[in-house]
């Protein structure tokens, strides 16, 4: 049986017509076209899929539509927003402190998990801006990353949680 709900993605009310119990990926990767979150193994323990709903990483893999209704969800391609001064680079987005410390760091290779990995870093950095290297790597611990770039991984987020707190600061 479907329904309208009602989602605010990336910053835009969108209305999406689904059946309620449709895992939030699907609708975010094939209606919607947001395609940055990537889908890993289906059951929540990969990190792939990670999204922000209100502020607090998710697997969208086994999230329900319905629990999206009314809510704030963040992707990838919503986290640089108008960047931290409402400066547009080339017509795109400024890259938020993270995607420019994941660029600077290389702490990507085939970049597959990388999308689910800065978002769970969004996270923990909303909720703890000067997070430990031992929190930084408990938020990374569902995040599966094949390649093995985790000492790159690790220091793209402590270089974004400094040049945050410049910012704050």
């Amino acid at each position: 049986m479907t329904q309208t709900i009602e989602l605010n993605v990336n910053g835009a009310r969108r209305a999406v017509t689904a059946d309620p119990a449709t895992p939030l990926i699907y609708v975010l990767r094939n209606d919607l076209k947001l395609k940055g979150t990537r889908f890993g193994c289906g059951a929540g323990v990969c990190g792939c899929c990670t999204v922000l709903l209100d502020g607090r990483g998710i697997q969208s893999c086994n999230t329900p539509l319905s629990a999206a209704d009314g809510r704030e969800v963040t992707t990838i391609e919503g986290l640089g927003g108008e960047g931290q001064s409402g400066e547009r680079m080339g017509g795109k987005a400024a890259a938020h402190p993270l995607q420019q410390a994941f660029v600077d760091e290389q702490a990507g290779q085939c970049g597959y998990c990388l999308t689910g990995i800065v978002m769970g870093a969004a996270a923990l950095l909303r909720r703890n801006p000067s997070p430990t290297e031992a929190e930084i790597r408990s938020e990374l611990d569902i995040h599966l990353c094949r390649c093995g770039a985790y000492d790159r991984i690790l220091r793209a987020i402590r270089r974004a949680s400094e040049t945050m707190g410049k910012r704050s600061g």
